[in-house]
């Protein structure tokens, strides 16, 4: 493959990338997503010898280390359509000359895990847990852009959930990715293993009924009675998917952790959620220290 076209990838006059005004020298190989720009002071105030800053519209970045590790913290915003522009620029940071506008014949790979918080589908699992996205079901349509994403999708649950759920064809075909191997492991003592659906929205796509009424009335009962070789739906949330299925089809390892904020099965919330989101993050912060 040639160059990248200017039109294709856009850099900045300061040698960042167009949207996340990173630089690739700025970019460490971990990196933890957060919705909320907010957030991202948050998992800082726990990172010493601050290398870099950034910030444009919704992405904040922040560049230090943790215990000797270098980490770089990065806000999205809301949605799978901000991950294609994150998941698509940090790979180009990683994997592209900025110079010569070609990619590098020795590619580096990323870990890269999004902090977030969730609703909680099952009675079982209680208000505050934190849970660990192993399965990711993409409801928002995301990867279908993309080709081959059979390569990296688990077509026996795709189907098998179509059937269950009685689909509406007006809506994305939902695909079903595993996160990455690794962080899988790393996180396995600590959090609640999940499939998680990202939704497209949070209110009708996570079947929340105001004013308008749903294309799946009883989506939410079916979610939840669905289970496939030992797995269940767990949580909504809504950038997961994407990160997972970019993640595995760039090379990356991807993955999403989530602290459960509010119970759609018994219609209860926890708003003041801060002290519980401090205590995710600095065990994030430890076990992605310890991944050497």
């Amino acid at each position: 493959m040639g160059k990248i076209g200017d039109s294709e990838l856009i850099i900045n006059g300061d040698g960042s990338v167009f949207h996340l005004h990173i630089r690739p020298e700025n970019l460490a190989d971990k990196v933890i997503l957060v919705g909320d720009p907010g957030r991202v002071e948050l998992v800082a105030s726990y990172l010493s010898d601050i290398e870099s800053t950034s910030s444009s519209r919704e992405f904040r970045s922040i560049t230090g280390h943790y215990w000797g590790t270098r980490i770089t913290v990065l806000s999205t915003g809301i949605g799978c359509d901000n991950i294609d522009i994150v998941m698509n620029e940090l790979d180009a940071l990683a994997n592209v000359d900025f110079e010569t506008r070609e990619i590098r014949p020795e590619k580096r790979s990323l870990t890269i895990l999004r902090i977030g918080t969730c609703g909680i589908i099952q009675p079982d699992i209680p208000l505050g847990s934190y849970i660990f996205s192993r399965v990711s079901a993409g409801f928002d349509g995301l990867l279908n852009w993309y080709g081959d994403r059979d390569s990296v999708v688990m077509k026996d649950i795709e189907e098998a959930f179509l059937a269950h759920a009685g689909w509406n064809s007006y809506l994305p075909v939902p695909y079903f990715v595993k996160a990455g191997d690794r962080l899988t492991e790393l996180f396995s003592d600590c959090t609640v293993p999940g499939m998680t659906v990202s939704a497209s929205g949070f209110y009708g796509p996570q079947c929340r009924v105001l004013r308008l009424p749903l294309a799946i009335p009883d989506l939410l009962e079916k979610l939840e009675s669905f289970s496939f070789g030992g797995m269940r739906f767990t949580n909504f949330e809504m950038e997961g998917s994407a990160i997972a299925g970019l993640a595995r089809k760039l090379g990356h390892e991807g993955a999403t952790v989530c602290l459960g904020i509010a119970h759609r099965y018994a219609r209860e919330a926890n708003a003041d959620y801060k002290s519980l989101m401090g205590s995710l993050v600095k065990m994030c912060l430890d076990r992605l220290s310890k991944d050497r």
